[in-house]
């Protein structure tokens, strides 16, 4: 693989990583200032980022830019995150 190559993938997984985290401090500041977990816009916002960026990570995986594992990690972690931040919001 050439070194652009690399450097493309390796530039398309850090923005990748950087919108999931976005996402995650989104959420984060949602859940602290504005409503809970239950809230009907809570779960639009949750929802639409994630599906946005699930299609981000979409089209970088066609592009091969990043591997379908990758991709799928991005998004777990993310969730897993998220799924702290919830059970933190509800213990509290």
């Amino acid at each position: 693989m050439s070194d652009v190559a690399v450097d493309h993938r390796e530039k398309a997984y850090a923005l990748l990583k950087a919108d999931a985290d976005k996402i995650l401090r989104l959420i984060k500041v949602q859940m602290d200032n504005l409503t809970m977990p239950q809230c009907p816009l809570y779960e639009e916002v949750l929802d639409t980022q994630m599906f946005g960026l699930s299609r981000e990570i979409h089209f970088a995986v066609r592009l091969h830019l990043i591997s379908e594992e990758e991709g799928k990690a991005i998004l777990d972690n993310l969730e897993k995150q998220l799924n702290v931040l919830h059970e933190a919001a509800q213990n509290s």
